[in-house]
């Protein structure tokens, strides 16, 4: 082991965050070391799975919604970069209970919350009932009492090809990309920060810790006692007529049904290129280990998939599984992100919990946090501090 070049700036893993963050440091001529312990993009974390949400007018929080719009506009200037198709945009639909007796990502009532951040914000949306879903989509097999939102800009990400196009950006850019390295310890030493892994030792002005589900272990304190990491699991089930789930006819779809977190399925429209309608659910009960999870998928799983969410709510589908795929999410307590210093360290940062909502912001947020990193004083991420849970 020996000591590699220094850098301006060390990013930590190379997923949704990480690779949107290195891509911007590069644009801005910043010396970046990107370190991840795979070759990203890669399937044992949070960012594959062919198929990502991404909306506007998030019932999550508007202080997402500046960051959203911003990731779109990164989309598209990639994609005239590097001539991938990154975005489709499809339309959104996202439907629940009129009576509002749901919850979603630790959020209640969580289509009006929708509404009212398209309201607030000017986005272009549709409230519709359910005898208008129905007539609109009818693969969509509505129980009669659903307030539904539309969002005509929503659509779907391919998140394994955005994350090789920022990558693929920032390595031209100037970038160091160092692939198969596990970082084994940051520390920080007057004005410098070293990070340590299984091949080198590196030095930085600065870090920034973008490492998903290994951000709780790396992390520790308060931060670590926050953050829980959970196993999901996606399905592509196959469907006797494709042709009502054609991305010119269907669009995204998050449907609650119960008052549960867990109560719901989100999908898409047939855009990844597989046979099958790909559905998934979330689970916040059984936490895992990022190293030691158990990626199978078995048949009993599947077939309880379909029958508590899928059966009875989409047309024309059956419960042969096409594909399936893991993916794990890291939460914070309150659902949120999480921006702050990594172990009091003046000079590193750490990024984490998308709380199964992060992809979509996670351009801009990585134009943010490289903004940050070179000092501007336009970067204001103090929402997304850890303090909040002291």
């Amino acid at each position: 082991m020996h000591d590699r070049k220094t850098a301006d700036v060390i990013v930590v893993g190379l997923g949704a965050f990480g690779s949107a963050t290195t891509y911007q440091l590069a644009s801005r001529g910043v010396s970046v070391i990107g370190i991840d312990q795979f070759a990203p993009p890669h399937d044992r974390g949070s960012s594959h799975g062919a198929s990502r949400i991404t909306r506007l007018a998030v019932g999550e929080g508007e202080v997402y919604i500046p960051l959203i719009k911003r990731s779109h506009g990164i989309w598209t200037e990639l994609e005239g970069r590097t001539g991938k198709k990154l975005f489709r945009r499809t339309g959104g639909l996202i439907m629940g209970p009129r009576d509002g007796t749901i919850s979603h990502h630790g959020k209640p009532d969580f289509v009006r919350r929708t509404i009212a951040n398209a309201q607030r914000f000017g986005i272009e949306h549709e409230v519709l009932d359910a005898a208008e879903v129905s007539r609109r989509y009818p693969q969509f097999i509505t129980r009669g009492d659903e307030l539904a939102y539309f969002e005509p800009d929503s659509g779907v990400l391919l998140p394994e090809l955005c994350v090789e196009a920022q990558l693929q950006q920032a390595e031209s850019l100037g970038a160091t990309l160092r692939c198969n390295e596990r970082v084994t310890s940051i520390e920080e030493d007057g004005g410098a920060v070293h990070v340590t892994t299984t091949l080198g030792r590196y030095s930085a002005a600065k870090v920034i810790v973008t490492a998903g589900p290994w951000v709780p272990a790396l992390s520790g304190g308060t931060i670590e006692s926050n953050l829980r990491v959970m196993r999901q699991v996606l399905y592509w089930f196959e469907t006797t007529k494709p042709s009502l789930y054609a991305p010119e006819r269907c669009p995204i779809f998050i449907w609650m049904y119960g008052s549960g977190d867990e109560d719901y399925m989100y999908g898409f429209p047939m855009v990844d290129g597989k046979a099958g309608v790909k559905v998934a659910t979330e689970q916040y009960r059984n936490a895992c280990n990022p190293d030691g999870y158990d990626r199978t998928v078995r048949g009993k799983d599947a077939l309880d998939m379909f029958r508590h969410n899928v059966q009875g709510r989409l047309d024309a589908m059956n419960p042969r599984v096409i594909d399936s795929a893991t993916c794990l999410y890291t939460v914070s307590t309150d659902s949120g992100f999480i921006v702050d210093r990594f172990r009091e360290m003046e000079n590193v940062t750490v990024v984490s919990a998308c709380s199964g909502h992060g992809f979509k912001s996670s351009a801009g947020l990585g134009e943010q946090l490289a903004l940050q990193a070179i000092g501007s004083n336009d970067v204001n991420l103090t929402a997304f501090g850890a303090g909040r849970f002291i």
